[in-house]
């Protein structure tokens, strides 16, 4: 048994290996599942509901994520050799397509148990943000996910740890370290929404939507950094699912204000 034998690799046992890019996306998964647990908790809903939507939205949201990016990355890696599906453990999560696998799962859950959807959204989508700040780090730790080039001189500028600086060189080439703008930029969107806009929320929905708009606007930032893109007719596919976030999260909010049921904040 081995811990850490590489960078990438949390665990070796034998040839069975636990990957730092699971690990990272599990301790995400469990912080958003406990704010979730808490919020869910204090409105009165059984443990259970939550805890079985958990691992339900855990796995379909990863299924989702997965199949996003390999239907962006048909033609470049897997027409070629089927087999690349499935190795997940070696990267290749869309976070966008998680997310709507994840909202469409999410629908049917709660209806299913009548709960109010925007009211389980404002409970949830906050710690979402945590679970994908966490899973940047994954990214970090394969070494994906990374901007244009830089100088050593700009990344020291931004007094990052050593750590950092040394996982950002690539093939000799220093790069922006975009998963850690967004997983900074995701946290203080959390912050904002779970202490602001929720201690002024009047209308259920009013943090669901804050969510789609603030991460809709970060990804839409950090993506024209980034040097790994998904394309859809020569246009960046997160830039394009960013711009819906926010249509979709002004619309959502909005409609929420002189529309919405009267917000029960936990």
């Amino acid at each position: 048994m081995k811990f850490f034998p590489n960078p990438k690799t949390f665990l070796q046992l034998g040839s069975w290996t636990i990957q730092m890019y699971a690990v990272c996306i599990l301790i995400g998964a469990f912080i958003a599942y406990g704010l979730g647990q808490h919020h869910f908790k204090k409105m009165g809903y059984h443990k259970d509901i939550l805890s079985d939507y958990f691992f339900g939205v855990l796995i379909i949201g990863i299924i989702g994520a997965r199949i996003w990016y390999v239907i962006f990355m048909w033609n470049e890696i897997y027409a070629q050799d089927l087999s690349l599906i499935f190795q997940i453990n070696q990267g290749g999560l869309a976070i966008q397509g998680g997310i709507i696998a994840g909202l469409i799962f999410s629908y049917w859950y709660f209806k299913k148990h009548n709960i109010p959807f925007l009211l389980a959204g404002d409970a949830i989508m906050p710690g979402v943000l945590i679970a994908q700040a966490c899973g940047r780090w994954g990214n970090f730790f394969n070494q994906e996910a990374y901007g244009s080039s830089v100088s050593l001189a700009f990344l020291k500028s931004l007094h990052l740890p050593h750590f950092i600086i040394s996982n950002m060189c690539i093939d000799g080439v220093y790069h922006h370290p975009t998963f850690l703008y967004e997983s900074v930029l995701n946290v203080i969107g959390f912050l904002l929404i779970y202490f602001v806009i929720r201690k002024f929320q009047t209308k259920q929905g009013e943090q669901f939507f804050s969510y789609f708009i603030w991460y809709g606007v970060i990804r839409f930032f950090v993506e024209s950094l980034r040097t790994d893109s998904l394309f859809f007719m020569g246009l960046k596919m997160a830039q394009l699912t960013s711009i819906a976030f926010i249509i979709i999260g002004v619309i959502g909010f909005l409609w929420c204000k002189k529309y919405g049921v009267k917000a029960k904040v936990a």
